[in-house]
Order: C-alpha cells, then structure tokens, then sequence
C-alpha cells in the first residue's frame, strides 16, 4: 500500500498556514483547513485524484495538486511512496519558492537513493 511522507519543507508549509488560518479564522477552520490538507495527501498516495507533472524546466521529476488556496507539491519516493514536497499558497512567488523546497528535499532524495 502507498503512504505518504511529509518532507521537512512540507511540514514547515502546513504549520506556517495552520498558525496562520488560526489567527485569521480560529481553531476550528485551522483544524478543518489542515484536516483536508492530509485528506488530499491521502488520496493523492492511493490515487483518486489526478495530478499534473511538475514543467519541465524545473528538471525535477514530481507532480503538483490543487487543494483550496495551496499547490501541493510531491514525488514518488524510492521505496514508492509519496513524498509531499511542499505546499505553497496560490499568491506566493511559486517558482522561488518551489525550487528551494523542492531543490532541497530533491538532494535529500537523491542521497537516499544512493544510500
């Protein structure tokens, strides 16, 4: 069965916007937005969403989801599970922030591969 793992660049992203929906809109739609954010991790993992490759010109191979305000950045792993990359707001600078989440954590796939 695929799982999914969250990337250290990823885990940042969603507790950046968890404590951000919270001082905006409160616990409660905190909760909601962070609980569909895992729900999407999930079905992205087993399938029942379609996502769209991640351009070319970025030269990494992974894929990227809409959720509500976010794009969802992810990879399949070397053991084949999910790697959820990062999450970005739809308003944030995408391309520099995507090539530094997704730079890193491509390293650190890379080395793992290695290993």
């Amino acid at each position: 069965m695929t799982r999914f793992r969250v990337q250290e660049a990823a885990s940042h992203r969603i507790d950046e916007i968890y404590r951000y929906t919270r001082d905006r809109w409160g616990n409660e739609q905190a909760d909601r937005y962070v609980t569909g954010l895992f729900d999407t991790f999930d079905k992205i993992a087993t399938h029942e969403v379609l996502s769209r490759p991640i351009p070319a010109e970025f030269s990494v191979d992974g894929y990227f989801f809409r959720y509500e305000k976010h794009f969802i950045y992810w990879k399949t792993l070397g053991n084949g599970d999910i790697g959820i990359v990062t999450v970005l707001h739809e308003h944030m600078h995408q391309i520099d922030r995507f090539q530094k989440d997704f730079g890193n954590e491509w390293k650190q796939g890379e080395r793992e591969r290695r290993d």
